[in-house]
């Protein structure tokens, strides 16, 4: 398990710089076997030195690009596979592992998705254009999202203008069409936020 200061969602891409001890070993012992490990998000505390707060539903990330630097550092690309739940912290000696279980999304109903999808993108875009106009990071407002209606909650999830709390939030929702509706609030809320830091 490799606890973070961000969430990871599946389909999404993770950038790795390995250097404390015990991840390089957690880098190894996944190039050794299956490339995978589980991604959560510290709630409180630190990435680095242990003693962290973390979540219980996170993402199974695998490996696809892994270099080792000369003094034992890892640069690692990985990608975002799947959901898993925590169902319990092991000693993290020698590095941080946990018991998990996947949690797939249930069946949705396509053309309820489909709409949910269409319903979200308006507020997205209207958030995301918001930030730029304030001169603040931020994704083009004309980025293409997946067809896919569950890879594209999470892209618009790992993209727009959101904390990492309602990105956890957002993991932790369960089934697309859900989602999508709680990630439309979500951007019609920070959208009035920007707007009214924009005309203020």
């Amino acid at each position: 398990m490799f606890p973070l200061g961000s969430v990871l969602f599946p389909s999404l891409v993770l950038p790795l710089h390995v250097f404390e001890e015990r991840y390089r070993a957690l880098t190894r012992a996944c190039l050794d076997g299956d490339r995978e490990f589980g991604v959560v998000l510290i709630e409180r505390g630190s990435e680095v030195g242990g003693g962290d707060v973390r979540t219980t539903v996170g993402t199974v990330a695998r490996i696809v690009e892994a270099e080792e630097y000369p003094d034992g550092r890892f640069a690692v690309v990985s990608v975002g596979v799947r959901r898993i739940v925590v169902d319990e912290w092991l000693p993290d000696d020698p590095y941080p592992r946990a018991e998990v279980h996947d949690w797939p999304d249930p069946e949705a109903d396509p053309d309820a998705a489909s709409s949910a999808l269409d319903a979200m993108l308006g507020p997205f875009r209207r958030a995301v254009a918001l930030k730029g106009e304030l001169g603040e990071s931020a994704v083009p407002a004309t980025i293409e999202l997946s067809d896919e209606p569950g890879v594209a909650s999470f892209q618009a999830a790992a993209v727009g203008p959101l904390g990492p709390l309602d990105q956890l939030r957002v993991l932790r929702t369960e089934g697309v069409v859900e989602r999508l509706e709680l990630l439309a609030a979500l951007f019609a809320e920070e959208g009035e936020v920007l707007e009214a830091r924009l005309s203020g």
